[in-house]
């Protein structure tokens, strides 16, 4: 499956979530389809991206897995990755997911009184943290590419038409 499909269907489901075991659940489907597409673009992606994109399929100190417990109930998305066909737009479409996944986890944080999800919150939001900072990193790398593209001479200018 393409990863703009399985970062909208995150977006989704996060916003179904109402519990706050729901959240942690989708944050760390999050953080494995992060990973999954870090793994994707480090062996595939272009190669100014490839050294940020292996540092984005090791985010979270490789404590996320598809073993992770909030993910063991069924077949993570990020395995249903197949291609990540537009750069870009998956990229953005990740760092908009990473934010959202962000927020919920600070009201997780806030609303517990239980230590063992407080600090499974912070771990999360310090794994999204991680995971949007690479995916901005990559999203500036491609903006100064298609910048320093020389100009198309059929067109007049930089970049795609």
């Amino acid at each position: 499956m393409d990863a703009e499909r399985l970062i909208a269907n995150g977006r989704y489901a996060l916003a179904e979530a109402h519990t706050a075991w729901d959240i942690m659940r989708e944050a760390w489907e999050a953080q494995a389809l992060a990973q999954v597409i870090g793994g994707h673009l480090a062996a595939e992606g272009p190669l100014e991206l490839r050294s940020e994109a292996r540092g984005l399929s090791e985010t979270g100190g490789g404590r996320v897995g598809f073993d992770h417990p909030a993910l063991r109930a069924g077949v993570p998305r990020a395995a249903q990755l197949t291609t990540v066909g537009d750069t870009r737009a998956a990229l953005t479409a990740l760092g908009v997911l990473l934010g959202d996944v962000g927020i919920a986890l600070v009201g997780v944080a806030c609303a517990t009184g239980e230590d063992g999800l407080y600090w499974q919150s912070i771990e999360a939001i310090d794994a999204a943290d991680e995971a949007g900072d690479r995916v901005r990193v990559m999203l500036h790398r491609l903006a100064v590419r298609e910048r320093d593209r020389p100009p198309d001479p059929a067109r007049g200018r930089a970049g795609p038409g």
